[in-house]
């Protein structure tokens, strides 16, 4: 009784180590992000540019809570996505909505990425590799309890600067329509860069996806996104309630 109480104590101080480093390094990643300035703000708006194999694939006016509740994707052909909290909505002229789930939650969850690394259902754990492409980073994986999010099947290994403590790399698996064992047959990564400082807050203008194992890391350039016009607004909650023509998106 005596060693098994000694193996439980081991484990128990193991697992408060562990959640202690994951602490550090995820209070670093968000202090480095102005996460509290970023949140005193209501919204920020962004024009955003995305292009995989070459093709364009939105091209998008962005109007965000900062709190990643609400959202509005105006698309080029004046067709809208929005979704609220757990719900998504499109324009009635939006025929194929495969994929607008995916495109309402997955880009703006990318650019909230830095403020969302401590939300409810988020899960640490160690991952050993810390060099990428010979580059050292301090790095952790993140995973999700059960029933987090539209995808909780997802997770992503986080790589922060080790001087400047900004995300700059996250690999992923997109469970979307496939298994989790389908998608982690072909993670990418999505590498975060030239970042412009807007009312104190950094904000990374490019990104740029990967090809991404754990053996040799960054792998095939994939696609770009450009982020641009971003600024920070007070709007009415009024402004993110879908109009009523809107068709609700169910998968």
């Amino acid at each position: 009784m005596k060693k098994l109480i000694i193996l439980v104590s081991l484990i128990l101080t193991s697992f408060q180590i562990t959640d202690l480093f994951a602490n550090d390094f995820v209070n670093a990643i968000e202090n480095a992000h102005q996460k509290e300035k970023f949140l005193s703000n209501k919204v920020v708006q962004f024009d955003f540019h995305l292009e995989f194999g070459g093709k364009e694939r939105m091209n998008s006016k962005v109007t965000l809570k900062t709190d990643s509740g609400k959202g509005i994707f105006e698309q080029k052909d004046g067709t809208k996505i929005q979704y609220f909290n757990d719900e998504v909505y499109c324009s009635p002229e939006i025929e194929n909505t495969k994929r607008v789930r995916f495109n309402a939650y997955t880009w703006s969850y990318f650019f909230l990425f830095p403020y969302k690394l401590s939300d409810s259902g988020t899960k640490w754990s160690e991952f050993e590799a810390t060099e990428l492409d010979s580059k050292k980073y301090n790095s952790k994986k993140l995973s999700f309890e059960s029933g987090t999010g539209d995808a909780p099947d997802d997770w992503y290994i986080v790589y922060s600067d080790k001087d400047d403590k900004l995300l700059k790399i996250g690999a992923y698996i997109v469970t979307a329509g496939k298994t989790k064992e389908e998608a982690e047959k072909d993670p990418h990564a999505i590498e975060y860069s030239d970042f412009t400082v807007i009312d104190g807050v950094p904000i990374a203008t490019s990104w740029t996806f990967w090809g991404w194992t754990k053996e040799e890391g960054l792998t095939k350039k994939l696609g770009k996104a450009k982020i641009t016009n971003v600024k920070f607004l007070d709007l009415k909650e009024e402004y993110f309630i879908p109009p009523k023509s809107f068709k609700k998106v169910l998968n």
